[in-house]
């Protein structure tokens, strides 16, 4: 989309549905990568291929929404 000459990327929310605790910590720093950590907290990220590879990594964990 552009806007004012500025390209800009989609945008997809991203839930917390699942619990860090006794998961790996591989998993632990792909939700911090997310920018999540505490249960049902909702993110705003861009809709990249590397959000999308991270969110498909955790699909016991996260959910898109809306």
């Amino acid at each position: 989309r552009r806007r004012d000459g500025v390209t800009q990327m989609a945008k997809i929310k991203v839930k917390q549905i699942g619990s860090p605790i006794r998961r790996p910590s591989s998993q632990r720093k792909i939700l911090a990568g997310l920018g999540l950590g505490k249960m049902h907290r909702v993110v705003e990220l861009e809709d990249s291929a590397e959000v999308r590879g991270m969110i498909r990594k955790l699909p016991h964990m996260v959910e898109v929404v809306e």
